[in-house]
């Protein structure tokens, strides 16, 4: 049976890739108080990295870090074996593209200790496709965070076929101890869990689009305005617990369940991103956006985000 490297001994965290997830990793890991050896094969990427950390760190002192970043606490490296060497964990966060990750994988497996975790980002991918043939093949999980990870706690934990069931838990232990909030999936399938359930909000989003049920603007504050502000506090499950009043979810199963499975049967029309719906959908969201760039609309949402986490966190620290 392997043995993993102790929780309290990792000190040295590998983040492999540092495009926008891997750089969000990067600030959460730094904030943590680990050391990070960072790197990534593109151009210029060692100012964009400084840059991204630099931009995020008043975000998370705004969460309670009181600490300034320190240059010294990350190793831009040229290469990744210096990168992987003397690591406690790995944090893989390239392109989402099969052979790479395979090939990715194999060199990581070859300049890592047994004993090492290595955790993938990726948002869509099947970790038993991606670990193969490789030798330590155990020791390769899938720890999938939301954008942006420094400020999204949730975390979906999974192993492929290969997977020993420990290494999974050993990553949800890591996970959780460190501040996010890691879930264990069951089973792979695509898009793993909380993207397929973003999946199954935006087609409908779309289809309302396609079928001329609203406009864009309107539809995404059918969801701002309304059920995602409870979701930000509940879970689905737990909403419509809540909807069967002093019933709880016996009572909305019974009483609202049919009604329910009815408008199921007419949700089986999939969009068709075809070209004019595309052109619909983007003169949408610039018309709401309002000149806004991406760089605005992030901040934007960052910003949001730091003061909703604010206030999730003082309701559990009083127990609401």
């Amino acid at each position: 049976m392997p043995s993993y490297q102790s929780l309290d001994a990792v000190k040295n965290i590998s983040v492999v890739g540092t495009g926008t997830i891997g750089a969000s990793w990067a600030t959460y890991f730094l904030s943590k108080g680990f050391k990070v050896n960072a790197w990534d094969p593109s151009d210029g990427w060692e100012q964009r990295i400084l840059s991204f950390i630099n931009n995020a760190w008043p975000q998370i002192q705004n969460l309670g870090f009181i600490g300034e970043f320190k240059e010294t606490n990350i190793i831009l490296c040229s290469s990744l074996k210096e990168a992987l060497t003397g690591t406690d964990f790995v944090q893989e966060s390239a392109p989402e593209q099969l052979k790479l990750k395979q090939s990715l994988f194999k060199q990581i497996d070859e300049y890592t200790s047994k004993n090492i975790i290595v955790s993938s980002s990726t948002s869509g991918l099947i970790m038993s496709d991606m670990q193969g043939r490789l030798e330590n093949a155990n020791r390769f999980v899938v720890g999938h965070p939301f954008n942006p990870p420094h400020l999204i706690p949730l975390v979906e934990v999974l192993g492929g076929k290969n997977t020993d069931v420990l290494a999974v838990d050993w990553a949800i232990n890591f996970y959780n101890k460190i501040g996010k909030h890691a879930i264990k999936l069951k089973k792979e399938v695509p898009g793993h869990l909380a993207n397929r359930l973003q999946a199954a909000l935006w087609r409908e989003a779309v289809l309302a689009v396609q079928n001329d049920l609203a406009s864009v603007e309107d539809i995404n504050a059918a969801v701002a305005m309304g059920p995602g502000l409870r979701w930000a506090l509940m879970g689905p499950h737990m909403i419509m617990n809540l909807t069967g009043g002093a019933g709880g979810y016996r009572k909305m199963l019974d009483h609202f369940g049919p009604g329910i499975s009815g408008w199921w049967e007419t949700m089986n029309e999939n969009p068709q991103l075809s070209t004019v719906l595309k052109k619909e959908l983007i003169n949408g969201i610039e018309e709401e956006a309002k000149g806004r760039s991406i760089a605005q609309l992030e901040e934007e949402r960052d910003e949001q985000l730091v003061e909703l986490l604010i206030m999730l966190k003082r309701l559990k620290k009083t127990g609401h």
